[in-house]
């Protein structure tokens, strides 16, 4: 599952990988589509590298990495084919293996909930690529970009499955088709 943010345009970061775009905008917490109820059934997690790097860019700036604290309790990959900053005591396993062969680890890992792709497009896409991508929920922002990272850079057949809006955000919730 693809749970993400986009620009009107279609785009999940400017081309310089910010998301301050996004963070400056309402949400109802308790909305339609909301984070809190999706991430109750999230089991595990992956993520590309770049979405990794931004984390601990915004999360954990100007603290010494030994006391950054990984946000999430749930088991995560993070994709990548370069050494990147080992965040002490985190859940994250660094993979730089193709997504087919390490979706079964962490359906595994996930026992019965759902596997979270986190970010980016490219790498969700790779997921679809394999068969291995069933829904996506977006979020979408009343803004334009011109440029950036696209939410979905391949060709991929949806169906809306449930439509709303969440504070400024228009939001909804697709399967993919098969």
């Amino acid at each position: 599952m693809f749970y993400t943010a986009t620009s009107l345009d279609g785009f999940i970061a400017t081309s310089d990988d910010s998301l301050a775009w996004l963070l400056t905008r309402a949400q109802d917490e308790d909305g339609p589509l909301n984070y809190t109820e999706f991430f109750r059934d999230v089991g595990a997690m992956a993520m590309g590298s770049t979405t990794y790097e931004w984390v601990i860019n915004h999360e954990f700036k100007d603290k010494d990495p030994a006391d950054w604290v990984w946000p999430y309790s749930i088991p995560g990959w993070v994709f990548t084919h370069r050494e990147l900053p080992v965040i002490p005591n985190s859940t994250i396993t660094f993979v730089r293996d193709e997504v087919g062969p390490v979706h079964q680890q962490m359906v595994e890992a996930a026992a019965g909930q759902n596997v979270w792709i986190v970010g980016g497009g490219d790498l969700a896409g790779q997921f679809a690529d394999a068969g291995l991508l069933d829904e996506l929920i977006v979020y979408l922002a009343p803004v334009t970009l011109g440029a950036g990272k696209p939410l979905m850079p391949r060709h991929l057949e949806l169906k809306v499955e449930e439509v709303g809006r969440n504070g400024e955000f228009a939001c909804a919730r697709y399967s993919v088709v098969r």
